[in-house]
This record gives structure tokens, C-alpha cells and sequence, in this order.
């Protein structure tokens, strides 16, 4: 018998849901494609005064929190003819990063971090800068077009001022995609969900919110229903919206995801 054999798996990241849904029948599961995120909109022009602003010396810390939009700001300083003068700059400042990507791609550009997380999450990047004095510091804050609310409250009491960098932003779902979603959760045609990013979660619980069945959804999730994560920093925005078993793999990949669900399901 095949490890997932009859589970219905909800992938609710639009990214390689195709590969994602062989994986779930090659091990016996039923996967629905259910995208709970839009896509990703990229614009220089949310960028491209705060990277003049950095290049000019405005900001002492530079908290970078995604390897995609690392890698979204250097491209858009090359696009203004400043990408020489952009690494010149990050050389001279203090860097804090979270996530291997974004650790990967400093180094492409010769980067090493002063500060980066000690578990792939931004409460693990927030006690690695505990050890440091913010205080009265100029900080660019690059994030990936959802808040992050620990960096914030780190900031405000360390009194530091930050500019938030946003190079990409999440749209939201379809919302009759959001209304299947929701309804199989509760009607219980759902095993588990695959959550690949935390805009997901966000879009999700916002919505169970505004229909009033919030309570209702959490309480199938801690009986019936799995949440999977791609990883850590997923997992932990599970956690804050009050989801407390979530399962994920400490190779985060989409792949490996899956892998667990099915090792978790083998176990339980």
C-alpha cells in the first residue's frame, strides 16, 4: 500500500503545483489544486528610490529576508546603473539575512552577513540580533510583501527607525477558489493542506475571518486536517494563526514536503 494512498492533498501554492501533484499520486494521494495566493507582482518602481537612498549612505543595517527579493534589489540597482555601487555599499554596512537563499546569494556577490538566523526563521534571525544595539540605527528592511511583525517589534524596541523594501508583492486569490477551499476543510473532503509560503496562511485564515468561520477552521486543523509547511519559517506563520499541528520537513523543499506528509502519515 502506497503511503499516502486515498489522502486528498490540497496544494495551495501556485508555484509547481503540476510537479507537486505527480508527487502526491505517486504515492498513492489524490492532489486538488487549490491556490490560495496570486501571483507575485514585480515592480522596480517600489524599489528604486530606497535603493538610491541606501547607495547614498541613508541606512547603517540592511535586513535582507528572502533570497528572491536579495536578488530582485541587486537586479534593480543594475537597471539604474548603480550595481557596482550597490555591493560597494552592502561591503560597508551591516547585514542581516534569514534563509540559506538569501545567504547563497550574498555570497554570489563576494557578501557575507554580520548577522544571520540561527533555525531559517525570522524569530531565529531576531535573537541573532538581540546580541547586536540597534539603537538609533537607520535600518532598510527588504520583505517579501507580507508584514512581519517580530522584525517590527524588534525594531521599535531596539528604537531604531527602519524603511520597509518591498521588490515583490503577493495578489491576492481568487476568492470562488477560497470559497472551494474553506467549504471542503469543513464539509471534511480534505486530508491535509500543503502550505509553500506564509501569504498562503495569511490569505487562508483572512478569509475564514471575514466569512466568521475562523473558529471553526482552526478546530478542524487541530482534529481532522494536516498542515503541511514547506519549512520553518512557514510553519511558524502556522502556528501564529493559532494552528498548532503542523508537520514539515527540515529539507525545506516542495519535494521533501511531500515526502514527510507521508512518513508522518506512516508513523500515525
Amino acid at each position: 500500500m502506497k503511503k499516502l494512498e486515498g489522502k486528498r492533498i490540497a496544494l495551495v501554492g501556485p508555484r509547481k503545483a503540476e510537479e507537486m501533484s505527480i508527487i502526491v499520486q505517486n504515492l498513492g494521494g489524490i492532489p486538488l489544486v487549490r491556490p490560495a495566493q496570486g501571483t507575485v507582482f514585480l515592480d522596480d518602481s517600489n524599489v528604486e528610490n530606497e535603493i538610491k537612498r541606501l547607495i547614498n549612505g541613508d541606512f547603517d543595517w540592511i535586513i535582507l529576508t528572502t533570497g528572491v527579493g536579495t536578488e530582485r534589489l541587486y537586479n534593480t540597482s543594475i537597471n539604474l546603473g548603480l550595481g557596482d555601487q550597490f555591493i560597494a555599499i552592502l561591503q560597508r554596512m551591516n547585514i542581516a539575512a534569514r534563509g540559506y537563499k538569501t545567504v547563497n546569494f550574498l555570497k554570489k556577490l563576494g557578501l557575507s552577513p554580520l548577522v544571520r538566523d540561527d533555525d531559517g526563521s525570522t524569530a531565529g534571525l531576531v535573537r541573532s540580533l538581540a546580541t547586536h544595539s540597534l539603537s538609533s540605527k537607520n535600518v532598510a528592511l527588504q520583505l517579501h510583501g507580507d508584514p512581519a511583525p517580530l522584525l517590527i517589534e524588534f525594531l521599535e524596541n531596539q528604537n531604531a527607525t527602519y524603511e520597509e523594501l518591498l521588490p515583490y508583492q503577493h495578489t491576492p486569490p481568487e476568492e470562488h477558489v477560497l470559497e472551494l477551499l474553506v467549504e471542503e476543510l469543513l464539509k471534511g473532503e480534505i486530508d491535509a493542506v500543503a502550505f509553500t509560503s506564509t501569504p498562503q496562511v495569511r490569505f487562508l485564515m483572512s478569509y475564514a475571518q471575514e466569512k466568521g468561520v475562523r473558529e471553526k477552521l482552526l478546530e478542524v486543523f487541530s482534529t481532522q486536517v494536516i498542515a503541511l509547511a514547506v519549512g520553518k519559517v512557514t510553519a511558524q506563520a502556522l502556528r501564529e494563526v493559532g494552528i498548532e499541528r503542523v508537520v514539515f520537513p527540515e529539507n525545506e523543499r516542495m519535494g521533501s514536503m511531500i515526502v514527510e506528509l507521508a512518513d508522518y502519515y506512516k508513523k500515525n
